[in-house]
């Protein structure tokens, strides 16, 4: 992946939408050279889908909660992983550092669903215990991190 395909990356990072002539004009290519290489870097795994952004609310899911999962002692992170992504309402699952083995993004329609959804959490065999935190409201979510998309990696990273 050279400076380019980088710049490549942070366009397409700011708008997915936007056309091959667009991206040719933002990093100064042809639009079939932008073409020829996101293809490749979709092949290569490193641009691994498209999908739109929509304001949660606007489709039922006004209530937003970040879940630790605390795992029994016996628990096998990769089947508690696999159950946690078994369940619609979680939309983001995190292995981490600390107490918890986990800590999942729910979203769901009320305060009474979170409640039904925590009950699920709570029966996944190898859940010991959960903890949440009921987001009040969204500063900013899913932004594009093109921190070093413009610079080339330095040497031996």
């Amino acid at each position: 992946m050279d400076a380019l395909d980088r710049r490549i990356i942070a366009a397409l990072r700011l708008n997915g939408r936007a056309t091959y002539a667009e991206l040719g004009r933002t990093v100064g290519l042809s639009a079939s050279s932008v073409h020829e290489r996101v293809g490749k870097l979709e092949a290569a795994g490193v641009i691994t889908g498209y999908h739109a952004v929509v304001d949660p609310s606007t489709v039922g899911l006004g209530v937003t909660a970040l879940v630790g999962i605390q795992p029994t002692d016996t628990a096998a992170d990769d089947d508690v992983a696999e159950a946690l992504g078994s369940l619609v309402e979680v939309e983001s699952c995190y292995a981490v550092a600390g107490d918890e083995a986990f800590v999942v993004k729910v979203r769901v329609s009320t305060v009474d669903e979170l409640e039904r959804t925590l009950g699920r959490l709570r029966r996944i065999d190898g859940v010991a215990r959960t903890r949440t935190t009921v987001v009040l409201s969204t500063r900013f979510e899913a932004r594009p991190n093109n921190e070093g998309l413009d610079e080339p990696p330095e040497e031996g990273a």
